[in-house]
């Protein structure tokens, strides 16, 4: 079962998207706050696997939330959903730990399926962000000692960001899975990470102009 917490300032959103949620069997949701302080109440009264947060919630944001509940040692997962985002802010609430940015005038399906992708450990990003994301330049500072990917590496990375599987990926570079996975633990060894949800968040960070 995924206990699921609502964060959003909107009443009927909220209260929209409980009502979508709970014909899934796997879903159940704990509550609906409509702030940042409602929200780590709500974190410590009952156990949450994930947080749907809006991140513009009148006068917060939804930023805030994201650091003052891993301060306080909330290990779930937070999906921004959100009608927009700048892409300075998309890149602030991944820097935070968000682990995907869902767009509102999605279908209810594919927030469904949104959830049970973060939960399984990966990243979910509309297209226009990761796309939006991977353009931003780092500085010069942030670049140096940066290790460098090679060609393959490059390749099997844009295809991690898209979403693809290992198969998919060794089937784009006509080479065998086994290929893949070997250079997939390359790049966790590279960049420091043990998943590929880890190593989402490290390429959008650190690696947006090898890409």
């Amino acid at each position: 079962m995924i206990r699921i917490l609502l964060v959003d300032d909107h009443a009927l959103f909220r209260e929209g998207v409980a009502r979508l949620l709970s014909p899934e069997p796997d879903f159940k949701v704990v509550g609906c706050c409509a702030s940042v302080e409602e929200g780590l109440r709500a974190l410590r009264s009952s156990p949450v696997d994930i947080v749907l947060l809006d991140f513009d919630l009148g006068r917060e944001q939804g930023g805030d939330f994201l650091t003052r509940a891993r301060e306080r040692g909330f290990e779930g997962r937070v999906l921004i959903v959100t009608a927009g985002l700048s892409d300075a802010d998309a890149a602030q609430v991944m820097s935070r730990g968000a682990a995907g940015i869902f767009l509102k005038h999605s279908s209810p399906s594919l927030l469904a399926k949104s959830i049970r992708t973060v939960m399984e450990g990966e990243v979910w990003l509309d297209q226009k962000y990761l796309t939006a994301l991977l353009r931003m330049r780092v500085s010069r500072d942030e670049e140096e000692g940066k290790p460098r990917l090679t060609d393959r590496e490059r390749t099997v990375l844009r295809g991690v960001l898209q979403g693809l599987g290992n198969k998919e990926i060794a089937e784009r570079l006509s080479v065998s899975e086994g290929t893949v996975k070997a250079t997939l633990q390359q790049l966790f060894n590279k960049t420091g990470v043990r998943n590929r949800s880890q190593l989402v968040r490290v390429a959008l960070q650190e690696f947006q102009d090898q890409l």
